[in-house]
């Protein structure tokens, strides 16, 4: 198995990287409307007296320190909505039990990724003949620093195996143990592209809509388009 200590830490410059989100799930305005932690509180608790669907839509609070909210950065909820709804399924990098957020260094390695994890899932579902899924394209400033750089472990390495989570996961619970912001790999869904875990939002400066795209299912995906810009 990969190491952490084995390695090598990025540098911190700002990086620009790309990501997809179903657009049936709205940005949760209560993290874009303050600037603080306390804000925050103080605002969560005035409108969880009016709003019974709060909770829903803000997700699992507990699963992410305040400290670690990046607050007052543009579109700060797209950011923090992969650590307080966490997919009970996994990931690459995760079992299920936190949050990841995944960014890709393209938007076509973003559709590329997201293309497969929709034929997968819409695979199972039955007698489902033709559908049309819409996604908003969003454009993320971050910087890397203190992450770890797994691009140098080699494809055929199980880390990358295509279908099997089980080394991943256990790289990404140690990044994650180590403290580390998170790490930078290879897409598997893309030859050349990469792609970052990040296990805090901390290092995102930036989160913003850049364009909807859409997937067509017909038995799969026939075809993935730009509909509009931002």
């Amino acid at each position: 198995m990969v190491k952490v200590s084995q390695l090598a830490a990025l540098a911190g410059e700002p990086l620009q990287a790309y990501r997809l989100v179903n657009s049936k799930f709205p940005p949760i305005a209560l993290f874009d409307d303050v600037a603080d932690a306390d804000e925050f509180e103080d605002l969560y608790q005035i409108q969880a007296l009016t709003n019974p669907r709060l909770k829903n839509e803000v997700g699992h609070l507990e699963l992410i320190p305040r400290n670690e909210i990046p607050f007052g950065i543009p579109g700060c909820s797209y950011a923090i909505a992969p650590f307080t709804h966490v997919n009970p399924a996994g990931s690459r990098f995760s079992d299920g039990r936190y949050g990841v957020l995944y960014l890709a260094d393209s938007m076509e390695t973003a559709l590329a990724e997201v293309q497969h994890h929709q034929n997968l899932y819409w695979s199972n579902v039955r007698q489902l003949n033709y559908e049309r899924f819409v996604f908003r394209g969003l454009t993320c400033t971050f910087t890397e620093t203190g992450m770890k750089d797994a691009t140098s472990i080699p494809m055929n390495d199980p880390v990358y195996d295509p279908d099997d989570y089980t080394h991943s996961r256990r790289l990404g619970k140690a990044i994650r143990g180590a403290g580390s912001a998170g790490l930078r790999y290879h897409s598997v869904r893309k030859q050349g592209g990469y792609c970052w875990a990040l296990m805090t939002p901390r290092p995102v400066s930036s989160i913003i809509q850049a364009a909807h795209y859409e997937m067509i299912w017909n038995g799969q995906i026939t075809s993935v388009n730009k509909i509009s810009e931002a």
